[in-house]
C-alpha cells in the first residue's frame, strides 16, 4: 500500500514538473502595445466595447489604472522597460534633432548603449530563453540590435513601418529573423498604404504562438517580448478584421491585437503553463493626437503621445497569472514600464547589475497581497527637460 502511494506522489511530481518546469521558475510574457492609449480598452470604459479578450483578462487578473510609461515617446519608453531605468540615466533622453539616442528613426546612428544591461542579460544566469517580436527601436544598426543585447531570437523589425519609401537614402525597414534580414516593410512584408490591409499581426502572433509551444517542450522558463506595432500611424489590420469595428482602421487594429492576446492566454492554458506565466499587458505611450482621423482614446485624460498629460503618459495595464493573482482587482498602485524590469527580476530570483541606479520598484506586493507600495517620486522627461511628477501620498494620486 505504502509503495503503491509513493508511486502515485512520485507520478503527481513528475506531471507537475512537465506542466510547470523543471526549475519552478515562472516563465514571463510582456505585452507592449505601440501608441495604445489608456481609454482603448472596453474595460477602461471605452463605449465600443470591442475589446472582449482583454476584458476578460482584467477579469482574470489586476487591472491597473494608475499605471504610467517613462516617456511619451517610443525608443525612450522601451528602453525604460528593458533597464529599468529613465531614459536620462539610460542614454534616451531627448528628442532634439541633434541627439543620438532620444529617438532611433534611420538617420540616427546611436542605440542602447554597451554599459546598459538589459532585462534578457540577466534572466538568462537563471536559465531563461529570451524572445522578442515585434518593434525593437533601440538602434538599428548591427551592434545595437536584440541578440547582441540579452534576446535569444528575434522576429520584427528594428524601426517603426513608417514609408514606403522609394529612394536609395531612405530605404524602406527591414524585418529580420535573430540576426538575419528577410526583407523589408512594403516590399517582401505587404502594407497596403490605402486600404490599411497587412498581416504583419498574423506573423507576429503565429512567432509568439510558435515560441511558447516550443519552450513549452523544453521544460526550461522564457522570456517573451511582445511588441506588436498595428496601432502606430500608419495604422494596419489583416483582411478580417479591416473594416469590423464601429472606430475605423484603428479599431480594426485594436480588434486584432485583443484576438491576439486571446489566442496567446488561450495556448499558454492549452499547455497547461498558465498557472507558471506571468504575463504583464501594457503600452510604450499614450494614443497619437496627431490624425483626427485615427481613433485612438486616451479616456478622460488630456493630450496624448508626446506629451507629459496624462494623456500621454497614463497607460491600459493589466497582470494576469492564474493561481496566483487572484481575478476580479483593481490595484491603484502607482506603476510604471520600469517597475516590470525590478519585477521580473524577483519572479525569476535573478539579480540586478551591479553599481546600476534602478528607478522600478517590485510590484509583487500589489500583484500577490493586495497592498500599495510607497515609492519616490517618479520624474518624467522630455526632450531635455523635467515636465512632470508623479508620487504617492497615503494612498493618494498627487499632480
Amino acid at each position: 500500500m505504502a509503495q503503491t502511494r509513493n508511486i502515485w506522489i512520485f507520478a503527481c511530481v513528475l506531471c507537475a514538473l512537465t506542466v510547470t518546469g523543471s526549475t519552478g521558475k515562472p516563465n514571463i510574457i510582456i505585452m507592449l502595445m505601440d501608441d495604445m492609449g489608456w481609454g482603448d480598452l472596453g474595460i477602461f470604459g471605452h463605449p465600443a466595447k470591442e475589446t472582449p479578450n482583454l476584458d476578460k483578462m482584467a477579469a482574470e487578473g489586476i487591472l491597473f489604472p494608475d499605471f504610467y510609461t517613462a516617456n511619451p515617446l517610443c525608443s525612450p519608453s522601451r528602453s525604460a522597460l528593458l533597464t529599468g531605468r529613465l531614459p536620462i540615466r539610460n542614454g534616451f533622453y531627448t528628442t532634439n534633432a541633434h541627439a543620438r539616442n532620444g529617438y532611433t528613426p534611420q538617420n540616427i546612428v546611436g542605440g542602447i548603449q554597451n554599459s546598459e544591461t538589459l532585462l534578457p542579460n540577466l534572466l538568462k544566469p537563471e536559465g531563461y530563453y529570451s524572445k522578442i517580436v515585434g518593434k525593437w527601436h533601440l538602434g538599428h544598426q548591427p551592434q545595437f540590435l536584440p541578440l547582441q543585447h540579452g534576446f535569444d531570437e528575434w522576429f520584427g523589425a528594428p524601426n517603426c513601418h513608417f514609408g514606403p519609401y522609394d529612394n536609395i537614402k531612405t530605404p524602406n525597414i527591414p524585418v529580420y529573423k535573430d540576426n538575419k534580414m528577410l526583407g523589408r516593410y512594403y516590399q517582401q512584408f505587404a502594407i497596403n498604404r490605402k486600404t490599411g490591409e497587412s498581416n504583419l499581426t498574423q506573423m507576429f502572433t503565429m512567432e509568439a504562438l510558435d515560441f511558447i509551444d516550443t519552450q513549452a517542450k523544453t521544460r526550461k522558463p522564457f522570456f517573451l517580448y511582445w511588441a506588436p506595432d498595428s496601432t502606430h500611424t500608419p495604422v494596419y489590420a489583416s483582411a478580417k478584421f479591416l473594416g469590423t469595428s464601429q472606430r475605423g482602421r484603428y479599431g480594426d487594429a485594436v480588434r486584432e491585437l485583443d484576438d491576439s492576446v486571446g489566442r496567446i492566454l488561450q495556448r499558454l492554458d492549452d499547455l497547461g503553463i498558465a498557472n507558471n506565466t506571468f504575463v504583464f499587458f501594457t503600452s510604450d505611450n499614450g494614443a497619437a493626437l496627431t490624425s483626427k482621423t485615427r481613433g485612438g482614446s486616451n479616456g478622460p485624460f488630456l493630450c496624448g503621445k508626446e506629451t507629459t498629460f496624462e494623456g500621454g503618459m497614463r497607460e491600459p495595464s493589466i497582470a494576469w497569472w492564474p493561481g496566483k493573482i487572484k481575478p476580479g482587482q483593481v490595484s491603484h498602485q502607482l506603476g510604471t514600464v520600469m517597475d516590470l524590469f525590478t519585477t521580473s527580476l524577483s519572479l525569476a530570483g535573478a539579480k540586478p547589475a551591479a553599481n546600476k541606479v534602478l528607478d522600478g520598484i517590485d510590484l509583487s506586493p500589489s500583484l500577490f497581497n493586495r497592498s500599495i507600495s510607497d515609492r519616490y517620486e517618479s520624474f518624467f522627461f522630455h526632450q531635455t527637460h523635467l515636465f512632470s511628477v508623479r508620487h504617492l501620498y497615503k494612498g493618494l494620486l498627487d499632480f
